[in-house]
């Protein structure tokens, strides 16, 4: 199932400015911290040295100094905002976006080289370590034989997912009828309220709201069934009118026919 959403919609699921979980997952391991001080440092440096020498500090120049200097000085805080603004911004270029719905058709989980790391072990000898990471795959498709997959690090409540599992997600395009899909979102398991994701680009509480939403109109334009209590009574209803109708024609027949006689 495919559902075309409206822009305002789209917005709200994929925001301009990077939330909180963005900001969590940017802000990245002690190595990502590390740089970005170490860019804060040098920026700083670069603002009170180089910059002090080229703007004399008449005419306002050393306010504007030192707001560089505090701008710059504070990159370990606000990079990762940036970062994810960056992120999202690779998303809502697209004109166009739907609610996919689907199901999981396969998992396995394997291990991904992530990075390489060059040491000297005790004898002097230069040895490459790698490092992996445990990873589930994921593939999901429809009815109409769209499919793709999605792999992720592998999370211990990611054990509880199995083809034949509901899955939804947001598809974008540059085309109005949907017919190539560019990129998808975040993946949601609503049978066990699980999130595979790496970076979460959705608004979750949001689109979560949207699914119930398009589930509800979907469940009220399906024609209703009628109780089997309601089928059984209308059934006799029916069949006591077929009836009545053929006894009263042949008590009337038979008078006729016995006064042309």
């Amino acid at each position: 199932m495919l559902i075309p959403l409206t822009r305002k919609t789209f917005e709200s699921l994929i925001p301009q400015i990077g939330t909180g979980p963005q900001y969590g997952y940017c802000w990245g391991k002690p190595p990502d911290f590390l740089r970005r001080l170490l860019i804060s440092v040098v920026g700083v440096v670069i603002v009170l040295l180089v910059l002090g020498s080229l703007l004399p500090d008449e005419a306002g120049f050393g306010l504007i100094r030192f707001l560089l200097g505090i701008f710059a000085g504070f990159y370990w805080l606000w990079g990762p905002v940036l970062l994810a603004s960056i992120r999202n911004a690779d998303y809502r270029k697209y004109a166009y976006s739907g609610f996919w719905q689907g199901e999981v058709l396969d998992t396995y989980v394997t291990d991904e080289l992530i990075g390489k790391e060059e040491t000297v072990n005790n004898r002097g000898d230069l040895v490459v370590v790698e490092n992996r990471e445990r990873c589930i795959n994921i593939e999901v498709g429809d009815e109409t034989g769209f499919s793709t997959r999605i792999q992720v690090p592998l999370k211990r409540e990611h054990q509880a997912i199995a083809p034949g599992d509901q899955a939804e997600m947001l598809v974008l395009s540059s085309r109005s009828d949907l017919g190539r899909i560019h990129r998808t979102s975040d993946i949601y398991i609503p049978d066990h309220n699980i999130w595979v994701s790496d970076y979460p680009y959705l608004q979750r509480e949001a689109f979560v709201e949207v699914s119930r939403q398009l589930n509800d109109r979907r469940q009220a334009n399906r024609p209703r069934r009628a109780a089997p209590t309601e089928r059984l009574r209308d059934r006799d209803a029916v069949r006591n009118r077929d009836d009545r109708p053929k006894r009263r024609s042949s008590r009337s027949a038979s008078p006729r026919r016995s006064r042309k006689t």
